[in-house]
């Protein structure tokens, strides 16, 4: 019996196989994966400066540790250059790997926006382990740093950082941190309490030139203000790694197109994790990819199974101003905001056209009361 297959070694990738062995310890798994292949928990990338963390210390498993603890075959630094859909086969490293059912894991790349002399400058991303072994020498022997994007991952490095006692300059082209995801009064606390970091915080400007001079990065922005900073890091979102499945000639669009149990345009080929698009959207959290996988495992061991995600929760790691996400809180999809503001925190929630509660921020204190407002927001 020719093993499942799966390409990538990312959290998706891994939590299937975990989720395959918790079912069935014999059936075979073959993971292949142009990386080194260790398990290592992709959230705490953003703490790693503060921490004083090394690349070893994220690592939960080494590959070979995993390979045998899962009981799988184990390819790793193999570049998949082709996939056979007639055949049934993977090309990597010039060999031909058969599978049963293959499953695209394939993640995504940090998105470098087209800035003039930005992508030449080889500026830091910090979406991988193997980006932080890349780049570990030069984030700790940096002293200043330019953080490009507010979102989310812009806001949790930027705060790192400056808890590592680094100079941090955070610009975003938007008038407030996360303005997408938050309603704008908890934006500008969260803007404060970056400030009172001694974050300098460029909001709505547009980073226009990043260049190379004396070993430093000089950055323009469009306002006219100059920032020489030791290095560059840029988090202004993932593009998902399509390209695999495009040359097999797989439905793709922004992602890897897959229907409600997580298939491919063609039978027998799945995708799973941050390369993955279901009714449009590509979901790069962790607790939709521990969901889908779950169903996913369970489509592969012979018993086809939707994936139905419940509304969730994403927990901002910004320790000096604590922010719980829940449901859906996206600028164009929430008609208003209720606010209840307190000095201990702000309770957030969003309503939809229909004026039904679709989602919510809370903050500082007030974070304790996120698993009843998850309740109350299954209730509606």
């Amino acid at each position: 019996m020719n093993p499942i297959t799966i390409i990538g070694s990312g959290f998706a990738a891994y939590q299937l196989v975990k989720t395959l062995r918790r079912s069935n310890a014999q059936v075979p798994i073959r993971v292949i994966t142009a990386d080194e292949g260790h398990d290592y928990n992709k959230p705490d990338l953003s703490h790693v400066v503060s921490k004083q963390q090394s690349p070893q210390d994220l690592i939960t498993a080494t590959a070979g540790e995993f390979a045998e603890q899962q009981n799988i075959e184990l390819c790793v630094e193999h570049w998949v250059s082709r996939i056979d859909v007639e055949q049934k086969t993977v090309v990597a490293n010039g060999q031909h790997f058969a599978y049963s059912s293959l499953v695209l894991a394939t993640g995504a790349s940090a998105f470098i926006p087209p800035i003039d002399g930005l992508k030449e400058s080889q500026p830091i991303t910090l979406n991988s382990l193997q980006e932080f072994t890349q780049h570990e020498t030069r984030l700790n022997k940096a002293g200043s740093v330019m953080v490009i994007g507010g979102g989310l991952i812009g806001v949790e490095i930027s705060m790192d950082l400056a808890f590592a006692n680094k100079k941090v300059t955070l610009a975003e082209p938007s008038a407030h941190l996360m303005s997408n995801q938050l309603p704008e009064l908890i934006a500008l606390k969260l803007d404060q309490s970056m400030r009172l970091m001694n974050v300098d915080l460029k909001l709505g400007q547009v980073v226009k030139q990043v260049a190379k001079s004396d070993g430093q990065f000089v950055v323009s922005l469009d306002n006219g203000d100059v920032v020489k900073v030791d290095e560059v890091i840029v988090c202004t979102g993932l593009i998902p790694n399509i390209i695999l499945a495009k040359d097999a000639g797989l439905s793709t669009e922004r992602g890897i197109c897959v229907d409600e149990a997580m298939q491919t345009s063609c039978e027998g080929i799945y995708a799973l994790g941050d390369c993955a698009e279901q009714n449009g959207q590509v979901r790069a959290y962790l607790q939709p990819t521990v969901i889908s996988a779950s169903s996913l495992a369970k489509t592969l061991l012979g018993e086809r199974t939707s994936v139905v995600l419940p509304n969730m929760m994403v927990k901002v790691k910004t320790p000096s101003y604590p922010i719980q996400i829940g449901g859906t809180t996206l600028e164009s999809a929430v008609s208003r905001w209720n606010l209840d503001v307190h000095a201990e925190g702000i309770v957030a929630k969003a309503f939809n056209e229909e004026d039904v509660m679709i989602g919510f921020v809370a903050t500082k204190e007030k974070t304790k009361q996120a698993f009843p407002l998850l309740r109350e927001l299954s209730t509606q």
